[in-house]
């Protein structure tokens, strides 16, 4: 798609982010870690809505695992969450490469 071409109609184009936006907000994704001991879901706006610790992995005595089990399913869910943005927004952007996005 020619970039020019999206500078033709602006107010499409502001009305196709704010369609987006609201999409990406209603977006969610879940991470998981330690073969699902550990689950987390984000919205699209990177917002922890859920945690679940399988009890199993619920030790006093290793609370360090507990922790990195939490901050890896973070991650795995910030990067569903980041490629379903760029899935939506590809639409948007008609297949533009734009760097950070």
């Amino acid at each position: 798609m020619n970039p020019f071409d999206l500078l033709k109609n602006p107010s499409a184009i502001k009305e196709q982010a704010e369609k987006l936006q609201n999409e990406m907000a209603s977006l969610t994704a879940e991470g998981s870690s330690g073969g699902r001991m550990v689950t987390l879901t984000l919205n699209g706006k990177f917002e922890v809505l859920d945690i679940h610790l399988d009890p199993l992995c619920v030790d006093n005595r290793d609370v360090k695992m507990l922790e990195d089990l939490i901050v890896a399913a973070h991650r795995d869910a910030i990067t569903k969450v980041q490629e379903k943005i760029k899935e939506k927004s590809g639409a948007l952007l008609g297949g533009l490469n734009i760097p950070g996005l």
